[in-house]
């Protein structure tokens, strides 16, 4: 289930000229920009672009973008895209960062279906005149290379179909890739970037009967290189992408210093499909509430905008 609280009806015209009066005058009045756009569905968003910028005859994004800063400039500006520009615009953050921004190329090509993924190509396309698959493999090498452009690539059959039988050779075609550190691991990898998400389950729950651990635990416990980190995301995002979400907000906020970017991808991309579950899971595992969790560690408006995604009214 999502955070965001939208009105049923509202007015694209009314929140245009409201936001157009939030930028004039001596600094920009943030409290209306977060009390219109952190309460609009990505439909109403849209809209409110439009019409902002037939009457005003600019770009709300880019206005946006000079009036807001830092953190609360990057979450509002990853808000107001639609959600396979802002996974694009993402995915060219991550393959710029370098083996810092794998686990974000994979927990795109792994947690969408796979028309979203599709619409996230297609808009990289447009964005950037050059495809997802080109700028990944361009910037990676061997075995990584190999996982990678095998995700963005891959067009997952959606339906519940299972094989009993290949899921068990294929969790042990899995167990002993795992194993051998060193060792081949074109076959995990045409595993993973091929098979439906119901058949990899299936082969996952194969693997944990037969090993007596989840392929996880295992992958863990050897996640030494890059591209066996990246395998671990992977079989995570497949095998619970909630679960998944709820550590990385988790890591995000946990220790010295917050992982900004981590938090705002997360509450952004999430708000609008499961983030009201995410919390939950997080309540469970750590007996607070993700809301005051991360109110202790950011502030200001940056702060004011994410409690409000995450569903929480002053």
């Amino acid at each position: 289930m999502a955070t965001l609280i939208a009105p049923i009806t509202f007015s694209p015209g009314l929140d245009a000229e409201a936001l157009r009066k939030a930028f004039q005058g001596w600094g920009t009045d943030e409290k209306t920009v977060i009390a219109i756009l952190g309460h609009r569905n990505v439909h109403q968003r849209q809209q409110i672009r439009k019409v902002y910028e037939e009457i005003y005859q600019e770009n709300l994004i880019k206005r946006l973008e000079s009036e807001l800063s830092g953190d609360f400039e990057r979450a509002v500006y990853r808000w107001m895209l639609e959600p396979a520009d802002r996974d694009a615009v993402l995915a060219n953050v991550a393959i710029k960062n370098g083996s810092k921004g794998y686990h974000v190329i994979v927990e795109i090509a792994c947690v969408l279906s796979a028309d979203e993924v599709l619409a996230v190509k297609r808009a990289y396309h447009n964005r950037y005149k050059r495809s997802l698959e080109e700028d990944v493999a361009t910037n990676t090498t061997g075995d990584i290379r190999q996982l990678l452009v095998g995700l963005v690539t891959a067009y997952r059959y959606d339906g519940d179909e299972v094989n009993a039988k290949l899921a068990k050779t294929e969790a042990d075609i899995l167990h002993e890739s795992i194993k051998e550190k060193k060792g081949n691991h074109e076959e995990a990898i045409r595993i993973l970037t091929t098979r439906s998400k119901t058949q990899l389950l299936a082969t996952f729950n194969r693997y944990r009967d037969d090993h007596g651990a989840s392929i996880t635990k295992k992958l863990l416990d050897n996640a030494s290189t890059d591209f066996q980190k990246a395998l671990h995301t992977a079989i995570r995002c497949i095998n619970d992408h909630k679960k998944y979400y709820e550590k990385v907000l988790r890591n995000a906020i946990k220790g010295v210093g917050t992982d900004e970017d981590a938090l705002t991808r997360v509450v952004v991309s999430r708000a609008e499909k499961d983030l009201r579950d995410i919390k939950e899971l997080y309540y469970k595992r750590n007996s607070v509430h993700l809301e005051d969790a991360v109110a202790k560690e950011i502030s200001g408006d940056y702060k004011k905008f994410i409690l409000t995604l995450l569903g929480k009214e002053d």
